[in-house]
C-alpha cells in the first residue's frame, strides 16, 4: 500500500495558490491600464474641444505632485530636526551628569564654639548684643559704662518690647548673688522701662538670687544657658520671660 506524500501535496497547494494570485494581479493591472487609457483618450478628446480643461487637469496634476514632494521633504526635515534636538538633549544631560559627578561636595563646617569664659567684660557685652541681633533684636547695642545703672545691652524684641540686659563676666567660682539682682531689679523697670529684663553671666546664680529674680520677673541665663542659647538649643530669653512675670507687691 503506497504511503501518502504529504510534503508534495503541500507544495502543490502552495504553487496553485501562488498561480491564482499572480493571475489575479495581471488581470487587475490590465483593468487599470484599460481605465487609464480610456481616461487619457477622453482627456485628449476633451482637450481638443476645450483646451482650458486640459490645462486645469495638468495644473492639478503638477500641484499634486509638488505638494506630495513638499510633504515628504517637510516630514524628512521635521524628523531630522527632532533627532537633532533629541541628540542635543542627551548631550546636555550627559554633560550635566559628568559635571555633577566631578563636583566633590564641600564638608559642612560648623561654627567654632564661642569661648565665653575667656572674654574680657567689654567683649562679653558685645558678644551678647550680637547674639540678640542674630535672634531678632535688630537694634540691640551696648550701652554699658560708667553710670549705666545696670543696663549693658538694650534693644527691642521682635514683638516690640524693650529689652534690657545686664552682663556679668564672672569666673566659675564667683556666682551672681542676690545683691547683684537687687541692684539691677531696682533700675531695670523703674529707670530703663524694661519690657524684658535679663541677666546673663559666664558663671551661675545663687539660690537667693534666683528666688529674687523669680519674684521680680528677671530672666537669669547662666553659662550653660548661654551656650545653649548660642547653639540654638534653648528658648530665647524674651520667650522664656513670658512665663516669668514680676510679682506685684
Amino acid at each position: 500500500m503506497p504511503i501518502p506524500m504529504r510534503g508534495r501535496v503541500r507544495r502543490d497547494r502552495r504553487s496553485e495558490f501562488s498561480l491564482r494570485r499572480t493571475a489575479f494581479g495581471f488581470a487587475l493591472v490590465a483593468v487599470l491600464l484599460c481605465v487609464a487609457g480610456l481616461t487619457l483618450r477622453t482627456a485628449l478628446e476633451s482637450a481638443g474641444r476645450h483646451p482650458w480643461v486640459a490645462g486645469l487637469v495638468v495644473a492639478a496634476a503638477v500641484a499634486g505632485a509638488v505638494a506630495l514632494l513638499r510633504h515628504r521633504r517637510n516630514r524628512t526635515a521635521a524628523a531630522r530636526a527632532a533627532a537633532a534636538a533629541l541628540d542635543t538633549a542627551y548631550e546636555v544631560v550627559d554633560a550635566a551628569l559628568e559635571e555633577r559627578s566631578d563636583v566633590v561636595p564641600e564638608p559642612v563646617r560648623r561654627p567654632e564654639p564661642v569661648d565665653w569664659e575667656n572674654m574680657d567684660p567689654y567683649g562679653f557685652e558685645e558678644a551678647v548684643a550680637a547674639l540678640c541681633r542674630r535672634d531678632g533684636c535688630e537694634d540691640a547695642e551696648v550701652v554699658g559704662g560708667a553710670g549705666d545703672l545696670g543696663a549693658d545691652v538694650v534693644g527691642t524684641t521682635p514683638d516690640g518690647r524693650r529689652l534690657v540686659v545686664q552682663c556679668k563676666r564672672y569666673t566659675a567660682e564667683n556666682k551672681v548673688g542676690s545683691q547683684d539682682l537687687q541692684r539691677f531689679g531696682g533700675t531695670c523697670y523703674a529707670v530703663h522701662e524694661a519690657g524684658v529684663a535679663v541677666v546673663v553671666t559666664t558663671a551661675s546664680f545663687t539660690e537667693p538670687a534666683l528666688e529674687y529674680a523669680e519674684q521680680c520677673g528677671i530672666v537669669c541665663v547662666d553659662l550653660a544657658g548661654l551656650i545653649a542659647w548660642s547653639d540654638h538649643g534653648a528658648p530665647l530669653p524674651w520667650q522664656a520671660e513670658a512665663a516669668v512675670q514680676p510679682v506685684e507687691s
